[in-house]
């Protein structure tokens, strides 16, 4: 769930990571006046961003079916922005697609190119470390997405893998995406459907919740994971934002870990994961034993098996002002 998170940055931004796509491989810098949550920033860049980073193989590969779907709309020569891009999975292989005139090796004569913003410098940090090593027209930009100024109209597709949904102001944010885009451009995110319909993500939290009194219980209309739910409400936000020809569709993508991999989605991602470290050693194998045992409705053999179930959202901007 790496997400768009907002991110530091704004009207005193770097002028080069304004500017729009850099050369292939770049990176880009942004600093400036906070003009995010410093809630999300400080998460982001601290207990959460570190366990998304670590874990970040694992993540990587559960989540691969929708980044290959984000790409999968992408054509030779678009400049592309993802919004909370994250260690970069998703950037890549949207870089690969701009950079390729489709499906293939990414050869940067297209012109296209791919620009990744998220708010956590640990994870920018990261997949600037994996575009060095694909060699892929892509860089990336420490920002918040809700209000960098990015060139107007200077993308032809915007993508987002579960990460518009940490906007304290969604309206506001989806407008500044859409000012980025060229008219009859595109946007195309990923976001989860209820909490009910993806019982495994909250099944550490839930397991654990009289355990840990400190444990925050989930807001479903406050910025987060669940804040895109209602299609309704999506809907709503992207007209409200200047957005054409939303179109919302559910997908359901068939996931598994194993139990090493299990292991460590429960130490290192979420919000029981994250309040582990400061427990005694009782507590907090207590904790670690609740949980395990709350994941075995799930386990099918070997192996841990659930479904994630979300949105694919399309929408356009308007061919005139």
């Amino acid at each position: 769930m790496s997400g768009a998170r907002e991110a530091d940055g704004g009207p005193a931004a770097d002028e080069s990571a304004a500017a729009g796509p850099a050369a292939a491989g770049g990176a880009a810098v942004v600093s400036g006046a906070a003009a995010a949550s410093g809630g999300q920033e400080a998460m982001w860049n601290g207990a959460a961003g570190r366990g998304w980073v670590a874990a970040q193989e694992l993540l990587d590969r559960m989540y691969q079916p929708f980044a290959d779907l984000l790409a999968s709309g992408i054509a030779g020569g678009d400049q592309v922005l993802d919004v909370g891009c994250g260690a970069g999975a998703t950037t890549l292989a949207a870089a690969r697609r701009a950079g390729a005139g489709g499906p293939g090796s990414g050869d940067p004569g297209s012109g296209g190119h791919c620009v990744g913003v998220d708010i956590s410098e640990l994870m920018v940090a990261a997949a600037r470390a994996h575009v060095r090593q694909a060699g892929m027209p892509a860089e990336f930009v420490r920002a918040d997405a809700a209000s960098h100024p990015f060139p107007s109209g200077g993308f032809d597709v915007v993508i987002s893998r579960f990460g518009v949904m940490f906007f304290d102001d969604p309206v506001a944010a989806f407008t500044n995406l859409r000012r980025a885009t060229r008219g009859g451009g595109t946007l195309r995110f990923v976001s989860w459907r209820s909490p009910a319909e993806n019982p495994l993500f909250t099944a550490a939290e839930r397991a654990a919740a009289t355990l840990l009194p400190s444990l925050a219980r989930r807001d479903p209309n406050a910025p987060g994971p669940f804040s895109l739910a209602r299609q309704d409400h999506t809907e709503r936000l992207l007209a409200d934002s200047g957005w054409a020809h939303v179109e919302i569709t559910p997908v359901d993508e068939p996931c598994s870990m194993s139990g090493p991999e299990l292991e460590q989605y429960i130490t290192l991602v979420g919000p029981v994961s994250r309040l582990l470290p400061d427990l005694d050693e009782a507590t907090r194998s207590k904790v670690l034993e609740t949980v395990r045992a709350a994941f075995e409705p799930f386990r099918q053999g070997d192996r841990f098996h659930y479904t994630a179930a979300c949105w694919d959202v399309h929408a356009a901007t308007p061919t005139t002002p």
